[in-house]
């Protein structure tokens, strides 16, 4: 998956791709883990989140997000859907949306 991103990002002109595979390039204890109490804070109805890590599910969600992520815990799965939000891999963001437009990076 590193080196598909990386062929997006190149072949698209879009950094965001390349910048997520250097961070999934890292060791696992070195990858951002984000809790939903904090995607909550930080995001809007309807917004696009990539976290290059792992999505746990501290926290509630009161909004539908999109986010894209290489883990997500199973609490955290059921909440985001429960607020009518979804769940992608990063590839399925990265083939949906290859400019990488409209897409907020969490770490």
């Amino acid at each position: 998956m590193i080196n598909q991103l990386r062929d997006i990002g190149r072949s698209k002109k879009a950094p965001i791709w390349t910048r997520t595979a250097e961070d999934l390039a890292k060791s696992n204890k070195d990858r951002a883990e984000i809790n939903l109490d904090k995607i909550n804070k930080l995001t809007k109805d309807n917004e696009m989140v990539l976290v290059a890590g792992k999505v746990l599910g501290s926290g509630s969600l009161d909004h539908a997000v999109t986010i894209a992520s290489f883990k997500v815990s199973a609490s955290a799965r059921a909440k985001i859907t429960g607020a009518k939000g979804q769940v992608l891999s990063i590839k399925e963001m990265a083939d949906a949306n290859p400019q990488g437009k409209g897409i907020r990076i969490l770490r």
